[in-house]
């Protein structure tokens, strides 16, 4: 019993062999199905082109919007112009003038300081300083109070004459 091997009968060998020529069939098969994924479709369609009357946002329009940024950007350079004063003067005349506006402003505001104080102003020139008619009530009472050093009442009568006097007519 030289080489006692168990002799498969025909039939489970052909089944064997013809199984694994199936399956190599649909190997070769299904490699050939294309993936459904990877299948061509439809190009995606191309978005409209911008133009002026396109929709942007908030249904305003492109050039509407384009409107508004641009008047907002102005209205900023206006008010920066504004606040910073940043005029740049066009010719040599114009800055010759504002120079002369500068050196007159200096010139007014040095006259300023020499105007004497307001209570110097209230004097008419040439006329005599009459103090008991110019005198206010407080300063009546801080002489009394000085004179008599105690708090005194002040009176006044409507038969004081005024200072003002009216030229009679008639």
């Amino acid at each position: 019993m030289v080489g006692d091997q168990p002799v498969c009968p025909p039939q489970h060998l052909l089944r064997g062999w013809g199984a694994v020529l199936l399956s190599q069939c649909l190997s070769s098969v299904f490699s050939q199905v294309p993936d459904p994924e990877l299948l061509p479709t439809d190009p995606p369609k191309k978005p409209d082109p911008i133009t002026s009357e396109s929709v942007v946002f908030w249904g305003l329009r492109l050039w509407q919007v384009i409107a508004i940024f641009s008047v907002f950007i102005l209205a900023i350079v206006i008010a920066l112009c504004c606040i910073f004063k940043c005029r740049i003067p066009r010719t040599k005349k114009e800055i010759e003038a504002r120079h002369m506006q500068r050196q007159a402003a200096k010139k007014y505001a040095n006259t300023l300081e020499t105007v004497p104080p307001l209570n110097e102003l209230t004097e008419v020139p040439g006329s005599a300083p009459d103090a008991s008619a110019v005198q206010t009530v407080s300063e009546h009472i801080h002489t009394q109070s000085a004179n008599n050093r105690q708090p005194s009442v002040v009176r006044v009568s409507e038969e004081q004459p005024s200072s003002l006097t009216l030229p009679e007519t008639g």
